[in-house]
Parts: structure tokens; sequence; C-alpha cells
């Protein structure tokens, strides 16, 4: 274990006067956590079980914040902690949370501290799948009309860390279910909940109920000003409105259906609005993502954005790296890289946004996943499905009998190979896996980028003939 202690005594008590906060995790949560925390006047430890990436080390020295990493001095944190800021990604049954647990420590989320010292108003989005895309609509729309916002969350920026920096007016916010359930007193002025379909289910005891009550965590603080965009027509938040509801009445809350979004229309019209805008206007596609952009467009408009300038910023979007990015065209065949698709909920909207024959790449470490959704869609549009796995068994048996061509391959570089050998001008290669991506790669962002990088090399060869 390394420890790095500069200022702490054995004297220090959290009965003192400038609390002492324990911060759990040393990513972009726990540092930003940690610098909000030592600007504000606490005593403050981060310890983290693994090594602290550079980046995040040299912040936390800069900011003369003790830390310690390899692993928990249990006994110092024990005795020290007033207040602990547990990373999302660390689970309730850790030892040293349920030791924290029984002694009475609160335990919180990094958002809830950051909101603690803000006074923006925040737009926050939760749900199993769209959240990411209606979060950064949100931010591009507000930014583009001058707003003074920030995008924070589990997009990857620190909610904490841009307060201590210098406090905006907005925020969108990208919120996940482990984040909300570090959450008391989080209250968003405009809270979205996008869809609930079953994921991370391991950290909910398995059992759907858990999951949902979590995603409603985003409501739970609602006051009769503060607005709710859901999903009208998804049965577990509809689940969740007899379950977990804790509200009078449903003052403030504006449903959007999906299903009105599925027509041919040239337009896309943004019902309990004034708005409406040319589908071909749009830069992202796909019935999916006109839900995310009506959930976007009418939290703009609670925030007095006119039409005018929501247009422009649709027109003007670009989404996120690894979510249905299309990469390149090689030989009249385009490459999409989806590969922040980790489920099969996520995987449907990708194939129904689908306009060309589709070569397939699928696979990696499944998670309890149920394919059948995905049958008709798949017989109407894949023509090969191209494993991509250490374990493709359960892939393989789900559409043997659905699609002619299934491959198995054993990395990215087969994948892609298979995929040119099967593919035809006018083609499109998906790389949408439906699973986590842990057995091949480091995450789904490492997996999208092997992507790209060998579609990039092949580029750079055509051209070199």
């Amino acid at each position: 274990m390394n420890v790095f202690i500069k200022e702490i005594s054995s004297n220090n008590s959290p009965n003192q006067q400038n609390p002492f906060v324990v911060v759990l995790g040393a990513g972009e949560s726990g540092v930003g956590a940690a610098i909000l925390a030592k600007r504000k006047g606490y005593q403050v430890f981060v310890s983290d079980m693994g090594m602290i990436k550079d980046i995040y080390k040299r912040e936390l020295l800069e900011n003369n914040i003790d830390f310690e990493e390899s692993g928990h001095n249990e006994n110092f944190i024990l005795e020290k902690a007033a207040l602990v800021i547990k990373s999302p990604g660390i689970p309730d049954k850790a030892p040293l949370v349920k030791a924290l647990k029984e002694k009475g420590i609160e335990i919180i989320d990094e958002l809830e501290f950051a909101t603690r010292f803000s006074k923006a108003k925040i737009i926050a989005v939760t749900g199993s799948n769209g959240k990411t895309t209606t979060t950064r609509l949100i931010y591009h729309i507000l930014e583009s009309a001058g707003f003074d916002v920030g995008l924070a969350g589990n997009v990857g920026f620190s909610l904490a860390k841009q307060v201590a920096e210098g406090d905006r007016a907005y925020y969108a916010v990208e919120v996940s279910s482990f984040q909300l359930d570090g959450c008391t007193k989080f209250r968003p002025y405009i809270g979205i909940l996008t869809n609930i379909t079953p994921d991370h289910l391991d950290r909910y005891e398995y059992k759907l109920e858990n999951y949902i009550g979590s995603k409603f965590r985003i409501a739970q603080n609602k006051q009769a000003e503060d607005i709710f965009i859901y999903n009208a027509e998804d049965e577990n938040i509809a689940f969740g409105f007899g379950k977990f509801w804790k509200q009078e009445g449903n003052e403030g809350c504006i449903p959007v259906s999906m299903s009105a979004l599925a027509s041919d229309s040239e337009y896309l019209v943004v019902k309990h609005s004034d708005f409406s805008i040319k589908k071909s206007d749009l830069t992202i596609q796909g019935w999916h993502n006109r839900f995310n952009i009506s959930c976007a467009v009418l939290a703009a408009k609670q925030l007095g954005i006119d039409n005018e300038k929501i247009s422009e910023a649709l027109s003007t979007f670009v989404n996120e790296a690894h979510r249905l990015e299309s990469v390149c065209t090689i030989n009249g065949v385009e490459y999409i890289n989806d590969s922040k698709a980790t489920n099969v909920d996520s995987v449907f909207y990708a194939l129904e946004a689908m306009t060309k024959p589709v070569l397939w790449i699928v696979g990696g470490v499944d998670k309890g996943n149920d394919y059948s959704p995905l049958f008709d869609l798949a017989e109407k549009k894949v023509k090969a499905v191209i494993c991509m796995g250490k374990d493709n068994e359960k892939i393989l048996n789900a559409f043997k009998n659905k699609i002619e061509i299934i491959v198995e391959s054993g990395s990215m570089q087969e994948a892609l190979k298979a995929a040119s050998l099967y593919a035809n001008s006018g083609d499109v290669v998906l790389l949408s896996p439906a699973c986590a991506s842990f057995d091949l790669f480091n995450n789904y962002q490492h997996r999208g980028n092997v992507f790209k990088e060998i579609l990039s090399s092949a580029m750079a060869e055509l051209e070199n003939k």
C-alpha cells in the first residue's frame, strides 16, 4: 500500500470544526469531490484499492490532498471519517462500505456532495439507454443558445470539480443508477427518465424492482415547480410510478410517447410544445434518437429557449464517440462503431436505425441477455452475424435458426476480416455488441477505438496503393 500523507495528524478528530471527509475511489468523480471538499475547508483523505492514474495523482498532489493507493487503511478510515464520498463503481456489499454503514457514517455520491455547494439549475438525465445522447443534446442546445452551462456526471466530467472551479448557472448531468443510489437530497430542476430495461441486475440482488426503484430516485425530491419528463409507454416506468412515486399528483410531469415518433412524416413534431423540425435537418437518425431529441427539446422549452435556436443546435449536434458513430466507408461498405451498445435494448435501437443490409459484429461478456427482442429486426436487416468473444455459444444458439451466415471470431481483427468477406457495396458493418467488453478489451471505449484503428490502417493502405 502506498500512502501519501502530509497534513493529517493522529490528533485530528471527526468532531472538529472542519469535518473529516474520506473519498473512496480516485477517478474523475472522486478526485473532483476531494478538490471541492478541500476548497470548502474540509479535512480530506482519498483512498483507492488500485493504483491511481498519474493524471489524478498529479491533481491530488497539486491540491495538497492526502491519499493512499493499492489498498484501504480501514482502521484509519473508520476512525476518522465523518462523511464518506464513494465512487459509484464501489458496490454497497464491499466490506469497507458495510463497516462504515454499521458505524452510522454518512455515505454519499459525488453528485450529492457537489449540489450541496451549487446554486445552479440541474437538468439530470437517467435511463437504461439514451441518457448520454440526451444529456449531450441538452448541453449543446443550452450552450448554443448562450447559456452558462456545464456538462457533468456519468458522461465523464466531475460536477464537483466544476463547482469548485467556478459554479455555473446550469448543468446538464447524466446520472447512472449507481450514482442515484448515493443521493439523498439531490434535486434536479428538470429530471428526465428515458427508459428502464434490465441492466446491472447483479448490483440489485437480481431484482428488476430494485433497479426501477433506483432510477426513480431522480425524482425523489421533486417539488411542484420542478419538471419530470419520462417515457410514457415504458412498462417498467409505469410500474415505478405505482411503486416508488412519492409526489402528490403528477404536477410538472411531461410524458413523451415513443410510438407517436414512429410515423413516416417528414417532420418531427414534439408534443407538449410548439416545436417541429424536418427530420432531414437532424444530424442523428433513428426512432430512438427522435425520442432523445424530444426530451431535450422539452427541457430546452422549459428553460425558455426559442425554436430557432433549438433548430440551429439540432442541425449542428455531433453525437459522442462509440454511439452509432459512422467511422468510414471502404469499397462502398459503411462501418459504424456502436461499441457503447452493451445491452440488448441498445442494439435494438441500433438495428432499428439501419437502412442498409447489416453485417453485425456482436459478443463479449454476456450479462444474462435475452436476445429474443432482436429476432424480428435481425431477420429483416441482418445478412450475417459475426460473433466476437471468448464464449459465443449463447449468441450462436440464439440466432442459428434466424440468420443463415454466422461466423465466430476471437478478435476485432478477425471480426472485421470476416465482415469484409461477406460485405458488398451498399452494406453496413455494425459493431453493436450487446455485451460488456471485458473479455477482450479494457472497456467499451477501448473496443471502439480498436475498431476505428484497424479501419484507419485499412484506409491508409488503400490510399498508398
